[in-house]
């Protein structure tokens, strides 16, 4: 049943869950490489998963798929978690968190703009704006305010962190297409991927060593980033009378973000992240108004 205090009580605890993954990435890559992260954080999070399926009694469905389907759910898991954490992660480990955050939260964007070539929609005018917003936004963050200089702050930190928008919204494109419940999908994904994360840090880094704050950090990330932030947003969804307050709920987490940073990694935030986060906040909300209005005008 529709609820929407429900949903803005799951919405906000999801919130607050994002706006502490960043802290928790940082107090991992002290002293783990990217590699080794996922392997924690992914194997933390396939046995999360289980047990809510498991608890949901929905596990049953994790063995009554097609062929087609779990060979649809390796290459999904290629994509994510392998592809998409190995370079958020590094952009992590190369920026400063208060940095790699905010850039990634123009995956709304990219997923708009991918949205055309992938799945024939048309831009509208709002995200357009949007973007020259957002992406002035990404220029301030990167440059640390050094705009006419364009002297970037670590451009392979900046272009990972940016790749890891299109990875994640290529991975929503392809997931508009996928049948399955979005649980068991999500579970198959990690599971598949699993194996190749753990090879790959094998091959590279061997597996993780590191102190227990390194390690309930890399914990954290996979209770909550990969497992129960998505199961908190899915109720917040099919809770939800009203999806667009639900979602704006979204722009509060870069925020909150800062705080931790601040005051758990001891980040001094620079006056550029804030200008630049409240440009593409901003660059967002253009987008999103816009959407809502389109949707509005299509209605008979």
């Amino acid at each position: 049943m529709k609820n929407q205090k429900q949903a803005l009580l799951f919405g906000g605890a999801t919130v607050l869950l994002w706006s502490t993954v960043a802290t928790a990435f940082k107090l991992s890559l002290r002293e783990m490489s990217p590699a080794q992260l996922m392997v924690i954080a992914c194997t933390t999070s396939v046995l999360v998963l289980a047990l809510v399926l498991a608890l949901q009694g929905r596990l049953k469905y994790v063995f009554s798929l097609t062929r087609r389907q779990y060979a649809g759910s390796v290459l999904m898991g290629l994509l994510n978690p392998c592809l998409y954490y190995f370079v958020l992660f590094g952009a992590f480990d190369r920026l400063p968190a208060q940095e790699a955050q905010p850039l990634n939260y123009t995956w709304a964007l990219a997923l708009a703009y991918l949205s055309v070539p992938f799945l024939g929609q048309r831009l509208a005018l709002s995200d357009i704006v949007a973007g020259l917003i957002c992406y002035s936004g990404v220029v301030v963050i990167a440059t640390r305010g050094d705009v006419l200089g364009l002297q970037f702050s670590d451009p392979v930190g900046v272009a990972m962190a940016l790749a890891s928008t299109l990875v994640w919204a290529s991975y929503w494109i392809i997931n508009t297409r996928d049948t399955r419940d979005p649980m068991v999908g999500l579970f198959l994904n990690f599971l598949f991927g699993l194996p190749f994360i753990v090879i790959f840090c094998l091959m590279t880094d061997g597996l993780p060593t590191a102190s227990g704050t390194a390690f309930a950090a890399s914990v954290y990330v996979g209770v909550f980033e990969m497992g129960i932030a998505f199961v908190l947003w899915m109720y917040a969804m099919k809770k939800a009378e009203n999806t667009s307050q639900v979602s704006n709920l979204i722009f509060i987490s870069p925020f909150l973000s800062l705080i931790f940073i601040h005051f758990i990694l001891g980040e001094q935030i620079l006056s550029s992240t804030y200008i630049g986060l409240v440009l593409i906040v901003a660059g967002l909300w253009v987008q999103q108004g816009g959407r809502r209005r389109s949707l509005k005008a299509a209605q008979p």
